[in-house]
């Protein structure tokens, strides 16, 4: 298996050489801190490089180089007890990557009367300096500031503290998106829809800013995979589309064995050039076999949405890497945009034509025959599908005047209620700012029209993706 995505976490902790001797039994003490913290970090796709106790700045010029070798995405500082700042500075200075400070205390308070009772005041210093974890971070936060070099910091305690443990796995997750978006390739497939201004982006910005690879890949080449898929891989979608779906009765099978002709494809197609997402749009110039294969994509592309790989229709670049985003977070990403209002209900209704996250669904997602996709060429078979009910983010990258990016961001809730059955996604949308102010604050950060949904409430952990890709976090709700 490929482990070159997973998250590297590089540990350590920070104690001062000239207490071991001291101190005896400290220093041990303290490396089980450690120990404990790297144990506590573990999780899928992690892998936690731990570089101990650094307690000199000889060792610090070691571990600075070791961490390099070993190239850690993230470094996890624990504060064990006073440290001095120049056992710390060489390390994140030669490591370039973000910084979390973990300011974690053994346990709630000092034990008073067992403290008092220690038999000397050597004793009762060494105990004091195991919960001396608060001591020296202003002291890092001042020379991270004036070396200008960013720091995130979590306090709390070691144990029995979910709160605050938590709040770690929230930086260590939004650190996985992070590392995800460092190692995805963004397939283009065809051009921008016609007339979309704001939808056209600056690949290079998007590139620098968040890692990706943009591969520019052909719809010929789609239509020719597609000509030359086998049956029996024509039938193996087909039973693949039975389960995922719920096919209506009025959709043909000459319509179904197109759309798993073209999804057979895709998979093909994807796996070649290594996609972690694709944007596409393709309007038709006459071309019979590439008309074909664009007008049967939606179950195939439907298909990859639902599991990890979305793609979005449109040509749309920023909102498909909205979509990674949130699919990365475990939320799914699906793509969507806001169309009229239930102003008797105060709800906001969005859907959009074309591929759906089967896998954020409120039940099976349908499949229909359209007899004409809106603004687009020829006919085929859509989804029809509701997010599931319950809490949900949305999620636009949106570009703004002057070429720099901010991620906007609004938490609502799903609901039950009348939707238009048309072949599309549709959901109903309820803020707690109510519509008429979602919208207008939505209008106001000027996103593109289309954006991304996700399942849960979101915001916290985007605010430190945007955190450590330095980039704007909008929340409107």
């Amino acid at each position: 298996m490929d482990n070159s995505a997973n998250l590297r976490i590089g540990l350590f902790g920070i104690g001062l050489s000239a207490y071991w001797d001291q101190f005896p039994g400290l220093e041990e003490r303290l490396k089980g801190y450690v120990h404990t913290v790297e144990e506590r970090l573990q999780g899928p796709n992690r892998e936690i490089v731990n570089f101990g106790l650094v307690d000199s700045p000889e060792r610090a010029l070691a571990v600075s180089h070791e961490a390099r070798r070993q190239d850690v995405d993230l470094l996890v500082i624990y504060v064990t007890t006073y440290a001095l700042s120049s056992t710390v500075l060489p390390i994140v200075r030669r490591a370039k990557v973000p910084v979390l400070i973990l300011n974690l205390q053994p346990t709630a308070a000092i034990d008073y009367a067992r403290f008092n009772a220690l038999p000397d005041r050597t004793a009762m210093t060494g105990e004091w300096l195991a919960y001396c974890s608060a001591c020296p971070v202003p002291e890092l936060a001042n020379v991270f500031s004036r070396a200008s070099i960013p720091f995130h910091q979590v306090t709390g305690l070691l144990e029995d503290d979910p709160e605050c443990w938590r709040e770690i796995h929230a930086w260590i997750d939004a650190a996985q998106v992070a590392n995800t978006l460092a190692h995805t390739r963004v397939g283009l497939m065809g051009h921008y829809y016609n007339g979309m201004l704001d939808i056209a982006t600056d690949l290079t910005a998007m590139s620098s800013l968040f890692g990706l690879h943009f591969e520019v890949v052909e719809i010929d080449e789609l239509s020719r995979l597609r000509l030359d898929t086998p049956q029996n891989e024509v039938q193996r979608q087909l039973k693949i589309f039975s389960t995922a779906f719920d096919i209506q009765p009025d959709c043909s099978s000459a319509e179904l064995e197109r759309a798993a002709r073209t999804s057979a494809a895709l998979e093909q197609f994807v796996q070649s050039h290594r996609l972690g997402a694709l944007a596409y749009f393709y309007k038709g110039s006459g071309c019979e076999m590439n008309e074909d294969t664009v007008t049967s994509i939606i179950l195939g592309t439907s298909l990859l949405t639902g599991r990890g790989i979305p793609i979005a229709g449109e040509y749309e670049i920023k909102n498909v890497v909205a979509m990674k985003i949130l699919d990365s977070f475990g939320a799914g990403g699906s793509f969507t945009e806001y169309y009229a209002t239930d102003f008797a209900e105060d709800v906001v209704l969005l859907g959009h034509d074309g591929p759906g996250h089967t896998g954020i669904a409120e039940g099976k997602t349908k499949v229909r025959p359209l007899t004409v996709y809106h603004g687009k060429i020829g006919r085929g078979l859509s989804v029809e599908m509701s997010v599931k009910h319950g809490p949900v983010t949305l999620l636009s990258v949106v570009e703004s005047k002057g070429g720099g990016f901010k991620l906007l961001v609004a938490e609502g809730h799903v609901e039950d209620g009348p939707i238009l059955e048309i072949g599309n996604t549709n959901s109903r949308y309820r803020f707690p700012i109510g519509a008429r102010n979602f919208m207008n604050r939505w209008n106001e950060q000027a996103p593109a029209h289309h954006c991304a949904v996700g399942l849960g409430h979101l915001a916290g952990k985007l605010e430190k993706l945007g955190l450590l890709l330095n980039i704007e976090v909008v929340r409107i709700c």
